[in-house]
């Protein structure tokens, strides 16, 4: 039953998705949605873009594991950097009425630097877009008890996600999105009030974490503490901020005020939501010990899956997978569709300026699929946790995209010399010390990264300016 919901549900996504694919006429509608896009919508394509693998079960084995220290960086970093992004960038992103990020390095500065921090970004999605993948593998092989192997399916997952994404663009995600939306939300809702009941209430499961010390949040008031604590949280706080999926988000609401309102109450609800496959997954550990404890040391990716089919009733676990598929699929698509749109946009479109709209709207569709092959790619054959996965990928753009962005945006002495001096001492700093710094340096290498750019911003904006503007 819960096999035939499964395939069922993934038609049911792949024909939303297509039929929203007639809407698609130009890259304006492939990339933007036509920016047309009402409030409803944009919140809950900005919170399901983000509720996806890492939030339903990267963020929640994380959470069993080491408490909300551990989670500093997503719901906490992550959340911030969408209400930041509503209150700070939206209304200027949505008056440049630019197609992605990557075009207003080069409005601002010049072509190198569009390409250079193109390519950062795009790099950035490698992990994310494998994280969502390996999740859909991971779904597949429990639903289908082992029948499906997680690499095949991961490659029906992304076969999937591919057909209506490739088609549909922006329009396709927007749409599927919003219909998803109610299928996580009410899906988990319903599954806390199952599994709550199974461990003794929720006040019993709260006080159980407290007692055990996982609702502690602040480190110890030492340097060694609180240094990584803050680099953690700071890379995806602000290096989210020049995603291409978040400018995607805010550009293609129906107007400014609708961008920061969908921003911020977008960002507001996945912090309050990541938090309930957090009390399900810890829920878990009260419900059967003996079981989870040994997951939690083989792997703690599938405590949540395995508490839902063998202390659930079908109904219940055919919600969750429901809920699971929805988060990982929403999530997925658009962070598949963002990099392709730039690569193509921002890196393409310049060594190929013959291309009319219509053929670069073909680029782009062609793209979307190598993108997709070359993560599936990565997500065969990496062994890391997907919490990881999702973290690890935004210390590039921290290092290389947040500091030229930033100053471009808010200080009027930022020069194009000034931008290629922080892409090149933020990555040669971020680099150094990840290849050859000490082990146990208490300085996480991308806080780093981040103070050497902002350092070479200044110097490079200040000092005899020998690059000019479209030089």
């Amino acid at each position: 039953m819960i096999l035939g919901f499964v395939i069922l549900y993934l038609l049911l996504s792949v024909g939303i998705g297509l039929a929203a694919a007639r809407r698609v006429h130009n890259t304006k509608d492939f990339a933007l949605a036509g920016r047309s896009l009402p409030l409803p919508v944009v919140i809950a394509t900005v919170f399901a873009t983000w509720f996806g693998a890492e939030a339903v079960l990267g963020i929640s084995s994380t959470f069993v594991k080491e408490g909300l220290r551990g989670v500093v960086a997503d719901p906490f970093g992550s959340s911030l950097c969408l209400i930041l992004a509503g209150l700070f960038f939206a209304p200027r992103f949505y008056r440049m009425n630019l197609l992605t990020v990557g075009d207003f390095y080069r409005l601002k500065y010049n072509r190198t630097v569009e390409v250079l921090c193109t390519l950062c970004i795009v790099a950035s999605y490698l992990g994310w877009v494998a994280a969502q993948f390996k999740v859909l593998g991971l779904v597949l092989n429990v639903v289908t008890e082992g029948a499906v192997s997680q690499p095949v399916g991961m490659v029906i997952g992304a076969l999937i996600v591919l057909t209506y994404t490739t088609f549909g663009g922006m329009f396709s995600v927007a749409i599927l999105d919003f219909v998803q939306i109610s299928v996580i939300m009410g899906g988990l809702l319903y599954i806390t009030s199952v599994v709550s009941g199974l461990a003794g209430g929720v006040e019993a499961v709260i006080s159980h974490a407290a007692q055990a010390g996982k609702l502690d949040f602040f480190p110890r008031a030492t340097a060694a503490a609180w240094i990584p604590f803050i680099g953690a949280w700071i890379t995806m706080m602000l290096g989210s901020i020049p995603q291409q999926d978040v400018f995607q988000r805010i550009t293609s609401a129906k107007d400014e005020r609708t961008a920061v309102r969908g921003s911020v109450l977008g960002g507001v609800l996945y912090f309050c939501f990541c938090f309930v496959p957090m009390f399900l997954a810890y829920a878990a550990t009260l419900i059967d010990p003996t079981t989870f404890t040994s997951l939690l040391a083989e792997d703690a990716q599938l405590v949540l899956p395995t508490l839902i089919l063998r202390h659930t009733p079908v109904f219940a676990q055919i919600v969750f997978f429901g809920a699971v598929l929805s988060a990982v699929m929403s999530c997925a698509s658009a962070t598949l569709l963002a990099p392709s749109v730039m690569l193509s946009e921002n890196v393409l479109k310049g060594l190929l300026p013959q291309l009319n709209d219509w053929e670069l709207l073909r680029v782009m569709r062609l793209v979307v699929v190598g993108f997709a092959a070359l993560v599936l790619i990565i997500a065969l054959n990496s062994s890391a946790s997907i919490y990881q996965l999702v973290v690890d990928t935004y210390k590039v753009t921290l290092v290389a995209a947040f500091v030229p962005l930033c100053a471009g945006l808010f200080w009027s002495r930022a020069t194009t010399q000034g931008a290629l001096y922080a892409l090149a001492a933020g990555l040669m700093a971020w680099l150094g010390l990840e290849l050859f710094g000490p082990s146990d340096s208490i300085w996480p290498p991308q806080l780093v990264g981040l103070f050497a750019a902002a350092a070479g911003m200044v110097v490079g904006s200040l000092l005899p300016q020998r690059i000019g503007v479209h030089g």
